[in-house]
């Protein structure tokens, strides 16, 4: 029997897969400590985080601490389920063979 796999072409990039996997896995994250354990760019990690907001899976929270303003990322409601459907789809891939 043939599966059909859909996975989402905007979270299958693999750093923009990185980023929801991890934040799928807590409440918010700093988006230095995020940059540092993807290991991106600032440059690149924004295009990325962009992106995912653009698409509403991610929402920024900015405040200022400590004199310095800091930007937190989170995962959205609708971020958090086309991750778990991503997962789902690839899962599917893996099972393909089996």
């Amino acid at each position: 029997m043939n599966k059909i796999v859909r996975l989402d072409p905007l979270i299958h990039a693999p750093n923009r897969l990185q980023i929801c996997a991890l934040l799928n896995q807590m409440e918010r994250m700093e988006f230095q400590a995020l940059r540092d354990i993807v290991d991106v760019s600032d440059s690149v990690l924004s295009k990325h985080i962009k992106q995912l907001d653009d698409a509403g899976y991610v929402r920024l929270i900015k405040k200022a601490e400590g004199g310095r303003q800091r930007t937190w990322v989170a995962l959205t409601s609708s971020g958090r389920k086309a991750f778990k459907t991503h997962v789902k789809e690839l899962k599917k891939i893996v099972d393909l063979g089996n």
